[in-house]
């Protein structure tokens, strides 16, 4: 079994104020903690893992399809693998939540 500490790892700024701290990754999954600035936005991206996560704190406005969904705190969320999807945080909080990723994610390159 793998542990990893929340207070080992440090946060990496994907793009402007969206903090994301990988964690623990087996064979078939992998988990990821977001923290997303109040005003700040993911953009439009996909990957062939497909995404579930849960919204901890705050409010995320997510754009699939050219339709958005927002998920609140105690929600959880799943986006297909090959789904285009960006986010948003409009609120005056920060976001806080988990995503968790089939097959694993560890380590993204957001350059791409």
């Amino acid at each position: 079994m793998d542990i990893v500490a929340d207070d080992e790892v440090e946060a990496t700024e994907a793009v402007p104020g969206v903090h994301l701290t990988q964690g623990a990754a087996g064979e078939e999954a992998s988990i990821q903690r977001f923290y997303i600035e109040p005003g700040a936005e993911v953009p439009e991206h996909d990957h062939p893992h497909e995404q579930v996560g849960t919204v901890t704190a705050g409010a995320l406005t997510f754009v699939v399809d050219g339709e958005e969904r927002t998920v609140h705190a105690g929600d959880t969320f799943a986006i297909p693998g090959g789904e285009p999807h960006a986010a948003v945080n409009e609120g005056d909080v920060p976001v806080e939540g988990f995503d968790v990723f089939a097959p694993p994610r560890p380590n993204p390159d957001w350059e791409e």
